[in-house]
């Protein structure tokens, strides 16, 4: 890291991955609880939520202006502190619809219209700093110190997700076990949401480091209206014309495929009455079995993916990988069939899923890290994340009309069905990986 004033890796790279993952498990995954306990169906709740991906989709279109314009660093930092603000406007804006209301499942989604609103602003405020820290990374980090912090990354981002799913979620459960008070229970965690990530924000403003290769890939005097476009239009060039770049795109769609369809039913699964399929947990049960147990499995999966990884290269690991992303996903139908009560056993299973799930997807950051490398790199990672944000979106949209219409029995097995996607692409992409990508 070319820099005046060296500032370890351990200083940033932590923090800079906990706030990278802290909107995105807000606006992803804690909305889908939230909605879920407010009242709203599944396929209203499935698919507004699967719509706020849409900014992580079309991020390319002015990811290049984060290479052109101003530095990286300036990008986090302004992106964190736009955050800041919608998280706590966030706070005055959550609706409080009846008991009644509640209880039936009959909440309408356009009482969130202004959180909804809220929420598509910090998702595409969180898009735009995904691609500016994803690209500092690579700028400030040599390629074996990115493969080795790999895990740390991941570790950290997995560390938002127990703040968000785990640690907010049990907030949310206890306030609403003490006041019987769902939408105060919200209104809460939302405020603590915000006050945690201005602090975070804070911190940046001294931590990040000045690396001398962040900067804009324009020479000094040069950005004219012209130039930005004409850069602009090299970018996505240049990322279309890359050697066997159909072959990587299927790959990106479709590797987690399964998982696409089962995190955006996960929650409310656990959440629904037995009567309906479901597990009958309560929220604060659900912050410590999913949001908490489930996401420390993900966390040692990803880190032992990476160092897995760093040892033998991306080339001998995928397999390995691709089979803990499939084969765990089984445990969703014991859970489904047998809907037990005994909470040691859905915390089991669900961590031995999420396990999978961890070790699993560091194959799919090392590939498309790999497959990013060259001139634009921030740009083609950026491009790469929305492919892969494309791939959750689509089948998430339909996720939860799919399981109203057959069943949570019927639907689990229907992503056992999707593996097979991952291990067809898995097949292809291993051919055209360099043995050397990855090792230390």
């Amino acid at each position: 890291m070319n820099s005046t004033k060296r500032i370890s890796p351990w200083a940033w790279v932590p923090t800079l991955y906990f706030a990278q993952g802290i909107p995105y498990f807000i606006v992803n995954n804690i909305s889908v609880l939230m909605f879920a306990k407010m009242g709203v169906p599944n396929g209203e709740m499935a698919l507004f939520t699967s719509l706020l991906y849409l900014p992580w989709t079309i991020k390319p279109f002015w990811s290049p202006f984060i290479d052109i314009i101003k530095t990286k660093r300036w990008w986090i930092v302004s992106m964190q502190i736009l955050m800041s603000i919608a998280f706590i406007l966030l706070t005055l804006s959550i609706p409080k619809p009846d008991e009644a209301m509640i209880a039936a499942g009959t909440t309408p989604i356009s009482m969130f219209t202004i959180t909804l609103f809220l929420f598509i602003i910090t998702a595409f405020a969180s898009a735009t700093h995904d691609i500016a820290a994803d690209g500092f990374y690579m700028l400030a980090l040599k390629q074996s110190d990115q493969a080795a912090f790999v895990g740390i990354r991941s570790t950290f981002y997995r560390l938002a997700s127990i703040f968000g799913q785990g640690v907010l979620v049990a907030i949310a459960g206890a306030i609403e076990l003490k006041y019987k008070n769902i939408p105060l229970s919200w209104t809460i965690t939302m405020l603590v949401t915000a006050v945690i990530f201005s602090l975070v924000t804070f911190y940046h403003l001294f931590a990040i480091p000045k690396p001398a290769a962040d900067k804009s890939v324009l020479t000094p005097g040069t950005a004219s209206a012209k130039a930005i476009f004409k850069e602009f239009g090299r970018t996505f060039a240049t990322y279309f014309t890359k050697p066997g770049v159909w072959l990587a795109i299927a790959f990106m769609l479709l590797y987690r495929l399964p998982e696409a369809f089962l995190i955006k039913m996960c929650m409310p699964f656990l959440v629904a009455s037995k009567e309906a399929g479901g597990l009958e947990l309560s929220t604060a049960e659900v912050g410590i079995v999913y949001g908490t147990i489930g996401v420390i499995f993900l966390t040692v999966g990803g880190i032992l993916g990476g160092l897995f990884a760093s040892r033998i290269g991306l080339k001998k690991s995928i397999w390995w990988m691709a089979a803990c992303m499939t084969l765990p996903c089984l445990t969703f139908v014991y859970l489904a069939i047998g809907q037990p009560d005994n909470l040691f056993a859905i915390s089991t299973a669900i961590a031995i899923e999420q396990f999978g799930y961890g070790f699993g997807f560091t194959a799919y950051m090392l590939y498309m890290m790999y497959f990013s490398e060259g001139e634009f790199k921030t740009s083609h990672y950026a491009i790469c994340t929305a492919f892969m944000a494309l791939s959750m979106m689509i089948p998430g949209m339909f996720a939860g009309y799919l399981q109203e219409a057959v069943g949570y029995i019927n639907f689990f097995w229907i992503v056992i069905v999707c593996c097979a996607a991952t291990i067809v692409v898995t097949v292809f992409a291993d051919r055209k990986i360099d043995p050397a990508y990855g090792k230390k």
